[in-house]
């Protein structure tokens, strides 16, 4: 009796936990709708995000470019001042420096038409690019 009685209270122990756990399929429904929401909502905010740093970057980079070519332009300025043997070398440095300052804004026009799956690697290399246009510059008459 003493073992009968103990089975019984373990299956309604068991019987219990199952009735008291299951949920209708309209609450699963609804628990599923609700996640589903909330990952649309993180996956749009995520991309937001992504979208106005892409845009803040673009923006900063064609800064960049054209504050480098108003440093070019004084170079050029300054390049008239100087003797003509030294004018011919550096007219052929600051055409260099004026192709790259194309080049690099041909690639940010591009940037802007085509956003990038993997631009925050395009992103660091391009970084890099105009850090070293912008030492080249600021060091045109250090560099012989």
């Amino acid at each position: 009796m003493r073992k009968s009685i103990l089975i019984l209270a373990i299956a309604f122990v068991i019987i219990g936990g199952i009735i008291t756990s299951c949920q209708s399929q309209a609450d699963k429904e609804k628990n599923t709708g609700n996640k589903v929401l909330e990952a649309q909502d993180n996956l749009l905010s995520v991309q937001q995000d992504t979208t106005t740093a892409y845009q803040k970057f673009i923006t900063e980079s064609e800064n960049r470019i054209n504050s480098y070519e108003k440093e070019i332009a004084n170079l050029k300025v300054k390049i008239d001042e100087e003797k003509k043997t030294e004018k011919t070398k550096y007219d052929k440095k600051l055409t260099e420096l004026e192709k790259k300052n194309n080049d690099l804004k041909k690639v940010i026009t591009d940037y802007k038409s085509n956003q990038l799956d993997n631009w925050d690697k395009k992103k660091n290399e391009f970084r890099k690019d105009l850090d070293e246009l912008g030492n080249s510059i600021a060091g045109f008459f250090n560099n012989d």
